[in-house]
């Protein structure tokens, strides 16, 4: 079953046509003289004048129609990757658009989702991946986790954007200040005293801070450990068959990416060298392997891991 709006109600809402839906009258906020004039309207554009999309509007379009005549906002890795840094750029820029979707294109998005890319986020909650990429609903698909490990959980839900979403970048992405990598760099006795399963995320992220150089600076020094474990879990990202088979036919390009708070800029980690494990870092790797195929009875501690 179709269902048609009327051109009438295909039309971004404004407080006007709110107040009819509700048939309750709406007193619009009024103007604070001190709020800066760079901001956009929290009101969706509409369509172009002329566009295909446009004009099935005005002759009452269906659903599956608007879904099927959204554009992509990137058709290839490249194209992806030079949204997310355009996106970054207006945002730490102070030029953000805050892209939001008139109300037909949300309404649409019930049928389907088209991200451009998948990210590998941390939980913390000054880093909300939307706002620093500046995208809008439906153009990032994101698992997000402290600190950005990728696990069972979290590849499952990378291999389903890349399987079924057709995504076409994967990012991992540290930021300034992890509290999760500042917390595997604990001594294991300390770590030892955390509840179950904040030991499991910590024991993700220790090969990654195992063997740091000797960094004397302490802002420095957490900026190297929290790109070390992004490069160890993209690492992760690139052992997975699924992601293995779509980066080299092409269809997907993974990177890493840092975060820095305090500017909101975002570092992307792209080149061999730039991605690259120290030695020691992948013998911590292999022997997280070789303990996690213990059997419960062998295992050296009598639990399991």
């Amino acid at each position: 079953m179709k269902f048609r709006f009327a051109p009438a109600l295909l039309a971004p809402l404004t407080l006007t046509s709110t107040t009819l839906l509700l048939a309750a009258p709406v007193t619009p906020p009024v103007p604070m003289a001190s709020q800066p004039s760079n901001r956009t309207s929290p009101v969706a554009p509409a369509p172009e004048p002329g566009s295909e999309l446009a004009e099935i509007i005005k002759k009452g379009a269906t659903m599956e129609e608007i879904a099927r005549l959204r554009d992509p906002v990137a058709n290839t890795p490249a194209d992806a990757l030079r949204e997310l840094k355009a996106g970054n750029s207006r945002f730490y820029g102070g030029v953000a658009r805050r892209p939001e979707l008139s109300a037909n294109e949300r309404r649409a998005q019930v049928l389907s989702q088209t991200p451009f890319a998948a990210v590998i986020g941390c939980s913390d909650s000054r880093v909300p991946t939307e706002i620093v990429y500046d995208q809008g609903l439906g153009s990032l698909f994101i698992a997000r986790v402290a600190g950005n490990i990728a696990d069972p959980a979290t590849l499952g839900s990378i291999e389903y954007a890349v399987e079924h979403l057709k995504s076409h970048i994967v990012v991992v992405m540290g930021h300034e200040g992890c509290g999760a990598v500042k917390a595997a760099m604990l001594p294991a006795a300390v770590r030892a005293r955390e509840p179950e399963n904040v030991r499991y995320l910590l024991d993700q992220i220790v090969p990654a801070v195992t063997g740091l150089p000797a960094i004397r600076d302490e802002k420095a020094r957490m900026r190297e450990a929290v790109v070390s474990n992004v490069r160890l879990q993209v690492h992760k990202l690139r052992q997975n068959p699924v992601i293995q088979r779509a980066e080299k036919s092409g269809k997907i390009t993974v990177v890493g990416a840092f975060y820095e708070i305090g500017s909101g800029a975002v570092d992307f980690l792209q080149t061999p060298a730039e991605l690259a494990l120290s030695p020691e870092q992948l013998r911590q790797i292999g022997t997280q392997v070789r303990r996690a195929t213990l059997t419960p009875a062998a295992s050296h501690d009598g639990h399991v891991h």
